[in-house]
């Protein structure tokens, strides 16, 4: 299994960017796929799931800003960031294979078995 993520970069407060998560080697159509952060010196924290049913679930500090979706061949992941803010910078990574042991709540990271590399998201004022 192999996730490789791409569209992090610099951008200013208020800014946008979109990015993906490149999924290979990977069959199952039942299991969670997520996507998590880190900041500098902080925790790994989940940012929003989506299910086979494209049921999405967001951290409350994304919410409204951030929006997660995938191809209908689960290949590609996608995340689009709007408004975003200095606090949401950090490395940010995707992940497969989720069974989430909570409802409507974020990730977990215990709860997925496969992580990319990440790609780094850098917010400025």
């Amino acid at each position: 299994v192999r996730l490789v993520e791409s569209g992090g970069g610099s951008v200013q407060s208020g800014g946008s960017l979109r990015l993906s998560c490149a999924v290979s080697g990977y069959t199952s159509t039942s299991r969670f796929l997520a996507w998590f952060r880190q900041a500098p010196g902080k925790e790994l924290e989940g940012v929003a799931s989506i299910d086979s049913n494209e049921t999405k679930t967001n951290a409350d500090s994304v919410k409204g800003r951030f929006t997660t979706s995938k191809d209908s061949a689960r290949t590609t992941l996608y995340m689009q960031m709007n408004s975003l803010e200095i606090d949401d910078t950090g490395m940010y990574y995707c992940a497969a294979d989720g069974i989430p042991r909570g409802w409507g709540v974020p990730p977990i990271e215990y709860e997925y078995n496969y992580y990319g590399q990440g790609t780094q998201v850098t917010v400025s004022s």
